[in-house]
């Protein structure tokens, strides 16, 4: 924890991720306005107007509020994927990393999986189950196992040829035992460093589909489908776009700051410091 707060980009991003996630889920007691209160007397209030902070959007809704909600589905997308990839992805990868005769069956599953990309594995879900915010997780969490597998086979690798390990071989300790008190905790820190940097890439992979009209639909609001709305409107109303855009990369910024500072932390071995 020293390490960690020692860094100053990586207190930056916790203090961003602190505000964020704190508005996201304190959004109805917070947010000055209802997400889809129209107001047509209002369209188009640029930020600053009084009892709008960041503006109006087309409708007249308070772009603020509907900010606050967003983030609420981006966090929820970006939390559920990365569970998804974590539930799957380390039991195989500690599986073909420590019992070589499965590492075959693994890797041709994941290259399977990496076969299809992101878009289309995403539209098949949306075609077959409608878009929504689970079918999005879905799908995001599915591109993400890959990645985790590959992650955890390769600490797997490393941690099995210690000595340590082979002492628990010699002793007669069994495998399931080898790799639930010796491999897995000791590959926890890898594992916890990839979770933190998938998170910003399901954000910006649900702001993509949202986008498209594959993630939240309305009138629920979503940072992609705020996005989505106000490209006809970027020119005469940027800001209902700037918002929006600089949120998503806020986010997905301060995750990678942290993601990189609990890397520096947690193995001070490979820091760059």
């Amino acid at each position: 924890m020293r390490r960690l707060l020692r860094n100053p980009l990586t207190v930056g991003g916790l203090l961003v991720l602190v505000i964020g996630v704190g508005a996201a889920l304190l959004a109805p007691w917070l947010a000055p306005h209802a997400f889809d209160r129209a107001d047509f007397g209002g369209l188009f209030r640029p930020p600053g107007s009084p009892g709008h902070f960041l503006g109006t959007d087309d409708l007249g809704r308070d772009i603020l509020s509907r900010i606050m909600y967003g983030m609420r589905a981006s966090l929820q997308v970006g939390v559920l994927s990365v569970l998804l990839a974590v539930g799957i992805g380390v039991p195989l990868g500690l599986i073909a990393g420590y019992f070589r005769t499965f590492d075959g069956l693994v890797s041709r599953l994941t290259d399977l999986v990496l076969a299809f990309p992101f878009l289309i594995l995403a539209v098949g879900f949306a075609a077959i189950r409608g878009p929504s915010l689970t079918n999005a997780a879905l799908a995001i969490g599915i591109t993400q196992i890959p990645g985790m597998i590959r992650v955890t086979r390769s600490e797997t690798l490393r941690i099995k040829a210690l000595d340590y390990v082979d002492a628990a071989v010699a002793a007669g300790a069994r495998d399931g035992w080898i790799v639930t008190r010796h491999v897995f905790p000791n590959a926890t820190s890898a594992i916890i460093v990839q979770a933190t940097v998938a998170v910003p890439i399901a954000i910006i992979g649900e702001s993509v589909l949202s986008f498209l009209g594959l993630g939240v639909q309305p009138p629920v609001p979503s940072l992609g489908t705020m996005l989505s709305d106000a490209q006809s409107y970027s020119s005469t109303a940027p800001w209902t776009a700037v918002v929006p855009g600089i949120t998503i990369l806020l986010v997905a910024f301060a995750f990678n700051l942290v993601g990189d500072g609990l890397r520096d932390a947690l193995d001070p071995k490979e820091s760059r410091r």
